[in-house]
């Protein structure tokens, strides 16, 4: 009996571990793999209003344990057995760069953004690049320890030379 594509697929995306080739550089993302319980602050740039919300964030190693991808999931208020996966990111380091090459594919909203990422202070990620809109984004993660992180998403409309908080996430991690 073959095996069935869902399975296939799964088996092939997620790896159990980092891959040997640089199990240094995949922990700057590997630290955050498993689950979080996330609450969400989001600026609603027409209004000037911020909107709170609770969702899960999921990351794992893929691709052979060459990437670190996360599924952003919402729950239905309804009927929490429901899942709408908001949007996913693929990190992968690349040796020539030096970096992590970010993509984050807001399938939701339909926003597509390309990073860059390097260590930030002493335990942080700063992830540099570009929104759907052409403006300048910068995502930071800090504050990680093993149980809680924050993230934070800045904006610019001035190609860089000043930056507003849209996002911020505090995690709080459940498995």
């Amino acid at each position: 009996m073959s095996e069935s594509t869902d399975s296939l697929f799964a088996r092939a995306l997620i790896s159990p571990g980092p891959t040997p080739e640089r199990p240094q550089r995949m922990q700057l993302f590997g630290r955050l793999v498993g689950s979080w319980r996330t609450d969400g602050r989001f600026l609603d740039e027409a209004t000037g209003e911020w909107r709170e919300s609770v969702a899960e964030w999921v990351f794992a190693y893929t691709l052979g344990g060459r990437a670190v991808q996360d599924v952003l999931v919402a729950r239905d208020a309804g009927d929490p057995s429901l899942v709408d996966g908001r949007g996913s990111t693929v990190r992968v380091y690349d040796p020539t760069l030096g970096a992590w090459r970010v993509s984050w594919f807001g399938a939701a909203a339909g926003d597509f953004c390309t990073l860059v990422a390097t260590p930030h202070r002493r335990d942080g990620i700063r992830q540099d690049g570009t929104q759907t809109d052409g403006r300048p984004i910068r995502w930071n993660f800090s504050n990680i320890t093993d149980d809680t992180f924050d993230w934070d998403g800045w904006v610019s409309n001035d190609e860089g030379r000043t930056w507003w908080l849209e996002q911020h996430i505090h995690a709080t991690r459940t498995g």
